[in-house]
């Protein structure tokens, strides 16, 4: 199986009541690293943050000299932030819920909806997919970024192949092994993960060049924003595609598999539908996509809360702009 529908058969072995999961999310600081898999578990205010938002709340939203009081006027909570940059990002948290406005001569102000929670979330575990090792690409350099920077509580490489004590000496001894079987669902774990520390500065791999790595030191208040960002944005994507390819050979039911998914009945196994569907696949005959509602999947087998009721107040004079 190709890597896109071996991270969309594990993602959906992953997901549970009580967890999130969520794909293809950046997860550095100074450098750039796409991590495949995160899987987020809740901490103690998880139902406080749920209750705000169904969607990612932008981290200089969060930041910003907002609170649940007095309403601030904008040019004052986002100087030196270009007007149109904070406007647009005031219409996006209005828009989502973590913001309410208000106009007064002329001015507009904000207020929080709700006070956010910081022990909203407490684990975060960073999986990288790579069902072929002996075909491993960027895979040491990613996994041993991962370890140095310490942004994941654990991080584990999940892979299809039979794993030997040669692929595990080149794998960094605090990463976990899973050998993932995705037709069937079933995993062994070949290796625990260590944990990482995450409270305390770090020094992040930014890149590796013959007998010479480059570093940037990460302080502990540095990674705790990119972790509380890396959470955000796990809890607003998801894993799910959005979209069914529009052909009869698609089948989301097949395939035992519990989630809606782009299974081919051609190719009889997941398919990336942006790269392999359409008139250029031997096996495609043009039909109506399936339909498909990932949200309402995703709300009922995770932890997820998809269009909560939030705490937007009604008074005078929100959101009436002149």
């Amino acid at each position: 199986m190709r890597e896109y529908g071996f991270e969309l058969a594990l993602c959906d072995f992953l997901e549970t009541p009580d967890r999130i999961v969520s794909r293809q999310l950046g997860a550095h600081v100074h450098g750039r690293r796409i991590v495949d898999t995160v899987c987020l578990e809740p901490g103690p205010d998880f139902e406080d943050r749920a209750a705000i938002t169904s969607e990612t709340i932008p981290d200089r939203a969060i930041t910003a000299d907002v609170g649940v009081g007095r309403a601030r006027d904008v040019r004052e909570v986002f100087d030196g932030m270009r007007p149109e940059r904070a406007q647009s990002l005031v219409e996006h948290c209005v828009e989502i819920g973590f913001f309410e406005r208000e106009r007064r001569g002329g001015r507009t102000y904000v207020r929080q909806t709700a006070r956010y929670p910081q022990s909203w979330f407490d684990r975060l575990i960073g999986i990288e997919n790579k069902p072929d090792l002996d075909r491993p690409g960027d895979l040491y350099s990613q996994l041993r970024h991962d370890v140095a920077l310490g942004l994941f509580d654990e991080v584990v490489l999940a892979t299809n192949t039979y794993v030997t004590g040669a692929h595990l000496n080149r794998i960094p001894e605090a990463v976990g092994v899973w050998r993932f079987h995705p037709r069937s669902g079933e995993r062994e774990v070949v290796r625990e993960p260590k944990p990482l520390v995450t409270d305390t500065g770090s020094a992040e791999i930014v890149a590796e060049h013959p007998g010479r790595t480059e570093v940037a030191l990460v302080s502990a208040s540095e990674k705790q924003r990119a972790r509380r960002t890396l959470a955000e944005r796990a809890y607003g994507k998801g894993w799910r595609p959005v979209d069914l390819p529009g052909c009869a050979r698609c089948m989301p039911d097949a395939d035992d598999r519990t989630a809606t998914l782009p299974y081919c009945g051609w190719h009889e196994r997941l398919v990336e539908p942006a790269v392999e569907c359409g008139p250029d696949c031997q096996g495609y005959e043009a039909a109506a996509a399936p339909e498909n509602d990932p949200a309402a999947e995703r709300a009922s087998r995770s932890a997820w809360t998809n269009d909560p009721g939030g705490f937007k107040r009604r008074q005078a004079g929100l959101d009436r702009f002149g």
